[in-house]
């Protein structure tokens, strides 16, 4: 997803001051756009977007494919009823670069700054609440890693967090037109957006074949993980028990991990050095998950896998790096600040 012209150091650099992603409450899905236009960094795009449903990532844009493409498999099914979905993805891309390439240098101005390296940043995205149905909205711009302006949805009123924003806030507050659109766009329809891309993705990714669970030991003295792969979504539970009783003592849960297919993957570990051999069968690892049934593995020595056996069946997890990304049909209008 990244150019292979990007360097490491400045990728690295890139992410470092990308707004934060946070992660998402066991039922709510998430909508987010990013994205990043950027001065005095060599070999690396001067814009990109990517797209993230649920902490995933589904789409990628940059200035030097200059092409909005999915990144899952399953988003080509989002564009089946218009077949040139992808290409107003592109456009909407290009339009975008021009507007953020404009802002950067507005930004520069008012601080006075014509040299070095900078970043503007801009993410906006809703979340859905899949039991209460509550929606939240946001529309934030940071510069060289700090707040600049943001959107207070409630209030229907832009902030701004530091002196150089102040300019633009009176500006797009004094839009009432804008600011109604916004409104109508995070309550209504990016929350239908997202919607339909959840739809779509749990078509896809939603099979029970997809998901491995089993129980690995790097070495005998080891703890016992308990690993449940190509999960999807990640609204899962895993623990221990003995004798049919949950327990916590000398049980580690890792976090959730996405894997580059769009899946996910989660681990629970036991410690297992001070239990008699002949007694770990007591103990069972039970993975539970919306409407399936449960995988129920004992900590059989005979079944537990090495690294070496488990090699075929370990799927990588991707780190998200990346900023940035719109579309066409579903994107917020494009300020100038």
């Amino acid at each position: 997803m990244w150019s292979r012209k990007c360097g490491g150091a400045a990728r690295t650099l890139i992410l470092l001051i990308l707004l934060e992603i946070k992660g998402t409450e066991s039922v709510i899905h998430t909508l987010r756009y990013f994205y990043s236009a950027s001065s005095g960094i060599p070999n690396v795009p001067s814009y990109m977007s990517a797209g993230f449903l649920d902490d995933v990532q589904i789409s990628y844009c940059d200035s030097v494919t200059n092409r909005n493409i999915p990144t899952q498999d399953w988003m080509n099914n989002v564009g089946s009823d218009n077949p040139h979905y992808w290409e107003e993805e592109t456009l909407t891309c290009l339009a975008k670069q021009e507007t953020l390439k404009e802002n950067t240098e507005i930004v520069k101005l008012r601080f006075n700054q014509t040299a070095g390296v900078h970043v503007y940043q801009h993410m906006y995205g809703c979340d859905w609440d899949n039991e209460t149905g509550e929606v939240k909205g946001y529309d934030q711009i940071g510069y060289d890693g700090e707040d600049f302006i943001a959107l207070d949805l409630n209030a229907s009123s832009w902030i701004a967090a530091k002196p150089e924003a102040v300019l633009t806030k009176h500006k797009w507050n004094n839009n009432k037109y804008s600011l109604q659109y916004e409104k109508f766009y995070f309550t209504k329809v990016c929350v239908e957006w997202l919607k339909r891309y959840v739809r779509s993705g749990r078509r896809s990714l939603m099979k029970t074949d997809l998901l491995k669970v089993f129980l690995l030991q790097k070495t005998s003295s080891s703890p016992v993980s308990c690993l449940a792969a190509g999960l999807y979504p990640d609204k899962a539970e895993m623990f221990w028990r003995k004798d049919g009783k949950e327990i916590h003592k000398g049980v580690e849960t890792e976090e959730i991990l996405a894997n580059n297919d769009g899946t996910f993957q989660m681990s629970v570990h036991i410690d297992l050095s001070s239990v008699a051999p002949e007694d770990w069968t007591q103990y069972e690892c039970v993975f539970q998950l919306s409407g399936e049934k449960d995988f129920v593995n004992k900590a059989d020595k005979e079944k537990i896998r090495t690294n070496e056996t488990i090699s075929n069946f370990m799927i990588i997890p991707i780190i998200v790096v990346v900023v940035v990304v719109v579309v066409a049909s579903i994107a917020v209008i494009g300020f100038n600040l």
